[in-house]
């Protein structure tokens, strides 16, 4: 709120509250902080109002009383951001949570899906029906932040990336109105959401295209000895040069967690896990992943038959809400040898037991459309690092954000110079990073849906104006 604007006095809050169907919580009002936290621990922040919304209608005044009363907006989707977006100091902010219908049409494989929905949620409706959309890899991961910076998981390799099967949005403007956004309707909006973030305005509705996926797939993790980790990434790095769209083998490095298919006497020590997941014919897929079986000698091998929604779910209970989080990425066109040895060398000094450095492989049919297509620019990347350190203790965050950092340094050489927007730790990241030479373009659409840049508690596109 700037200087020249007067606070709302309490008798405006609560006729503005009196016009919603959800409701508005104050900083004194019982469930304040509950609404206020979210996924990452380190982030404590305290909006002056949220705005917990029913539907479309909420959003639109919650909209129209920030803009009247100039209250920064933040957005909560599913509030899993690394950055903490979804809540700021002295913000208004739009509590998404709630809304969080899917409506499925099996006939047309397409779904409907509102903004509070988190990837188990849409697994749920869409997988009885054997029909998925490519979607993230963590599944209390929001729909709506996902969507948004481009979105990938298992699917993308042959479907391509989540902003590639959405169909069409709703989205309430900064002005206050609702509009439809499709590649016939207000096109260059819709081009902006499909990667551009939240900055154009709050998404109260997606369609999405589904494919016919599962109930049942081919995947599983392989785990290695550490002792083998660059041995096995070049055997990794092989077996992609070559894979078909339909097989995802992703790479993670990280102290073995107890899980019941990792012998005992190894947990806790660091290893290397290759995921797996096969997204078509099951025979064809024992065929096709076979080589990466016999690659080393594992600890374990627990790939097999699971249900799709089993295998988006296998990894929640690493990354728990609460812990600590703080996170660097980069994209890569090819995994070098200079990669791997960094890896084995960044593998031997992990702070943390929950810390891990996750090789996912991209690629396939994301790479095959042209840059432009989308406000999502990576269409170069073949691999991506993230590194996902995370810790409990408040009195390790010196320690390990400049662990992070020191790998993040080591591996730019290698790197594109391109980051995925929902990957950046810090508030205010590199823009020109994260949507390089789709930027300027971006910054068009901003100045015809938001020039006040309202909605700039994002990686933020700042208007000419």
């Amino acid at each position: 709120m700037s200087l020249e604007t007067q606070p709302p006095t309490d008798e405006a809050i609560d006729k503005f509250a009196g016009t919603l169907r959800g409701s508005l919580l104050r900083p004194d009002d019982e469930g304040y902080d509950e609404a206020r936290t979210v996924w990452n621990g380190m982030i404590d922040k305290h909006p002056t109002l949220i705005v917990q919304c029913a539907g479309t209608a909420d959003v639109i005044g919650a909209v129209d009383f920030a803009r009247e009363n100039d209250y920064p907006i933040s957005v909560k989707g599913g509030g899993h951001n690394i950055a903490g977006r979804a809540v700021a100091d002295d913000a208004l902010m739009v509590d998404l949570s709630a809304m969080d219908a899917v409506r499925v049409d099996p006939a047309s494989k397409t779904a409907r899906v509102e903004p509070g929905v988190v990837l188990n949620e849409l697994d749920h409706e869409t997988q009885v029906f054997g029909l998925a959309t490519p979607a993230g890899y963590n599944s209390t991961t929001g729909i709506a932040g996902l969507t948004l910076g481009g979105g990938w998981g298992w699917l993308s390799r042959k479907y391509g990336l989540t902003v590639d099967n959405l169909l069409s949005a709703d989205v309430v403007t900064a002005a206050g109105e609702l509009v439809h956004a499709s590649e016939d309707e207000n096109e260059d909006l819709f081009w902006g959401l499909r990667g551009g973030g939240g900055n154009f305005g709050v998404v109260t509705s997606f369609e999405f295209q589904l494919h016919e996926v599962g109930p049942t797939v081919l995947s599983g993790p392989i785990v290695h000895p550490f002792d083998d980790a660059k041995t096995v990434l070049e055997g990794i790095r092989e077996f992609n040069d070559g894979a078909p769209n339909d097989a995802t083998v992703w790479c993670v490095i990280r102290h073995a967690p107890p899980l019941p298919f990792i012998p005992k006497e190894w947990h806790g020590r660091t290893v290397l896990i290759v995921a797996t997941c096969y997204a078509g014919d099951m025979d064809e897929g024992k065929r096709v992943l076979q080589p990466v079986r016999d690659i080393g000698d594992p600890i374990a091998d627990a790939v097999g038959p699971h249900p799709y929604t089993g295998w988006q779910q296998a990894f929640d209970g690493l990354a728990p809400a609460g812990n600590r989080h703080y996170w660097k990425a980069q994209n890569f066109e090819a995994m070098t040898n200079g990669m791997i040895d960094t890896f084995v060398e960044y593998g031997e000094t992990i702070p943390t037991q929950e810390t891990e450095i996750a090789i996912p492989n991209l690629g396939g049919a994301i790479n095959e459309r042209p840059v432009d297509a989308t406000a999502y620019p990576h269409r170069d990347t073949e691999y991506m690092m993230s590194i996902h350190t995370q810790w409990v203790d408040p009195k390790r965050d010196e320690e390990c954000i400049a662990w992070t950092r020191d790998l993040h340094e080591a591996m730019t050489p290698h790197a594109t110079g391109g980051v995925y927007a929902n990957f950046v730790p810090e508030e205010i990241g590199d823009k020109r990073a994260a949507y390089r030479g789709n930027y300027d373009r971006l910054v068009e659409v901003k100045n015809a849906w938001d020039p006040e840049n309202r909605f700039q508690l994002n990686h933020n596109v700042e208007p000419t104006a």
